[in-house]
């Protein structure tokens, strides 16, 4: 497997000094020094540079910064953005502009069809902003991600991950418990043979692994009832 090529950071491509300038950022080039301590001091595996695991890794982590932090589509060098789709637990697969439409990072990983009343985070009311907000007040620390396994190598390569991050800040409401939270899944990148881009990603996971934690803690320090943690804790291929 050929590795990106573009150069940056200890984990991610593209972050040139040149690329940071001719890039169009939402909020200014992204520094990664929180969440690359977080991820240095509690990953599971330290991958051999070169491996298979450390390619996909470094890839995962490039598509995700571009992702949450690029502008502009055609500005993101790991996909091509003429035949990228993303999808998250069998749902329809979105384009980089119908992601965008739906806000973007976690309102299209947090997709559910729960009703309204029982979402304790509603994407369909959030903008990518607001998003972005309500998880960085929470993980203050940076919200780390790994590569736990590598079942298959390109074109189609299957992973398994590991997303954690400590609740340090409150949650719709709920109070910070400064427990780790922890959200295991697999994800599946689909590589063009020519250009080593990814046109294709998918994603499985339970989002209750992420939300049922969250509100551990309770309103104003009143424990949250099982049945609420329930609720948020639904299987995503049910719900």
């Amino acid at each position: 497997m050929a590795s990106l090529v573009g150069g940056g950071d200890k984990y991610r491509d593209y972050l040139r000094d040149e690329e940071l300038k001719n890039t169009k950022w939402r909020n200014g080039p992204p520094s990664y020094d929180v969440v690359d301590k977080l991820f240095e001091q509690e990953r599971t595996h330290v991958w051999a540079e070169g491996s298979v695991e450390d390619k996909v890794q470094r890839l995962l982590k490039t598509w995700e910064m571009e992702l949450v932090h690029k502008i502009d589509p055609n500005d993101m060098k790991s996909v091509d953005p003429t035949k990228f789709k993303k999808s998250v637990n069998g749902r329809k697969g979105l384009t980089p502009e119908e992601a965008i439409k739906l806000g973007g990072g976690y309102n299209t990983f947090l997709q559910t069809s729960l009703p309204e009343n029982l979402r304790v985070y509603n994407p369909d009311d959030e903008t990518f902003e607001s998003s972005q907000n309500v998880f960085r007040s929470i993980f203050i620390r940076g919200f780390a991600i790994e590569v736990l396994h590598v079942y298959s190598g390109p074109p189609e390569i299957v992973y398994k991950f590991r997303h954690w991050g400590y609740m340090d800040g409150p949650f719709k409401g709920y109070v910070a418990t400064g427990q780790l939270v922890e959200l295991f899944g697999i994800g599946i990148f689909e590589l063009e043979k020519e250009s080593n881009k990814i046109v294709k990603a998918e994603f499985f996971f339970d989002r209750g692994e992420l939300l049922g934690p969250l509100m551990k803690g309770g309103k104003n320090g009143e424990s949250t009832s099982e049945m609420a943690l329930l609720e948020a804790s639904k299987c995503p291929f049910m719900k």
